[in-house]
């Protein structure tokens, strides 16, 4: 039972994370306690994980620091566990990137699901006094700012969302833990011998009294107050904004987390760190990208086009119907002459099979645009 303690002290610690994560690790930790065993491989791929993500990096003039896995003040058993990340090596790496003349802006790349409350404050405190200087500091979440990573996030200049990201979670919980039924089973008979009238209220081997209980609320909600003040602060906005708008404890997607006033903007990684001139994409992937975008925007226009009633020329068409289809220049020219008629007699079966094609494209993609309109913006 030598884990129970350590089980014991997690679930009485403060946390500000998404409830998911701390019973993943507490299944762990009581897996532990009852006696199973973890492979030494299986501990050391946890052990590199939390290594690897402690590594800044630059890329061109920014430099990102990783944000990653269960936060906590100082590398414990806990980071080891989860691959997290310590409050110290976050400042720490802050500090460094911000003293380096060839750093120009710092990006942290979070995705972690939060941590301890301990050392949270601390952290985001000291990334408010540090903003608002020559160079920005921009929270990227990538994929996740949950609870206390939230936190962090609201102190920096800038909360820049990716796509499919979600942040939140902010709230503040604890547990007790009656393990007294387990220990008899165990035939173990803990005595805790003390001075000081609440020195071992609210141990984990007899019932929490309504006394303990009531001081471990008021912990946890002055611990929720200072969460919240501090997002209200990072953000700009009023407390009861906070309260009403940011979700008490819920996870919102990016598109929400914008029209909420949570995060900024939405971005990936590369994009931001193109924002601040350190693009590393290779040119051939650039270009690829930037014609693929062209496409997209051709067919779009295309088909707002031919919904409106508007006429189209036909070198719109072949733009439009290749980003539409994917047709190579020839096969949108020869579509363009059969849908409008150029030079042609009565299409033979492989040209009606083709124009056949081509309007089912167009009248299914005109329905999709017909219903995305139709959504309330």
């Amino acid at each position: 039972m030598k884990y129970q303690h350590v089980l014991s002290a997690f679930a009485a610690e403060p946390w500000a994370m998404e409830r998911s994560k701390v019973s993943v690790i507490a299944d762990f930790l009581a897996f532990k306690a009852a006696g199973g065993a973890v492979a030494a491989d299986e501990m050391a791929a946890r052990i590199t994980k939390k290594q690897d993500g402690e590594i800044a990096r630059r890329e061109g003039a920014v430099a990102v620091i990783p944000v990653s896995g269960v936060l906590a003040p100082k590398m414990d058993l806990m980071t080891e566990i989860s691959g997290g990340t310590s409050y110290t090596a976050l400042q720490k790496a802050l500090h460094a990137a911000l003293a380096d003349p060839d750093v120009k802006a710092v990006v942290l790349d979070i995705d972690s699901p939060g941590g301890a409350v301990p050392g949270a404050q601390e952290l985001g405190d000291e990334i408010r006094a540090l903003r608002g200087g020559d160079k920005p500091i921009i929270a990227q979440v990538n994929h996740l700012a949950a609870s206390a990573a939230y936190w962090i996030a609201s102190q920096a200049d800038e909360i820049v969302v990716s796509p499919s990201a979600r942040a939140g979670s902010i709230g503040v919980y604890t547990v007790h833990e009656d393990i007294s039924v387990a220990l008899e089973k165990a035939g173990v008979k803990r005595t805790y011998i003390a001075a000081g009238e609440h020195k071992v209220e609210g141990n984990e081997t007899e019932p929490l009294g309504e006394d303990a209980l009531a001081f471990i609320e008021e912990r946890v909600a002055r611990s929720y107050g200072r969460f919240v003040q501090a997002v209200a602060d990072g953000r700009g906005v009023t407390v009861a904004k906070v309260e009403k708008d940011y979700g008490q404890g819920r996870v919102f997607f990016a598109e929400e987390l914008v029209e909420k006033g949570m995060a900024d903007r939405i971005g990936t990684l590369a994009q931001t760190l193109a924002r601040f001139g350190a693009d590393q994409t290779p040119e051939p992937v650039r270009k690829l990208r930037a014609a693929n975008g062209q496409r997209a925007e051709d067919a779009e226009y295309l088909l707002a086009a031919m919904r409106a009633g508007d006429q189209v020329t036909i070198r719109e068409f072949e733009n439009g119907i290749r980003g539409l289809m994917g047709f190579s220049k020839s096969e949108a020219e020869r579509a363009a002459r059969l849908y409008f008629k150029i030079d042609q007699g009565e299409p033979d079966e492989g040209e009606a099979t083709l124009m056949a094609a081509v309007n089912e494209a167009l009248a299914a993609a005109g329905d999709a645009l017909a219903i995305a309109q139709s959504f309330p913006k």
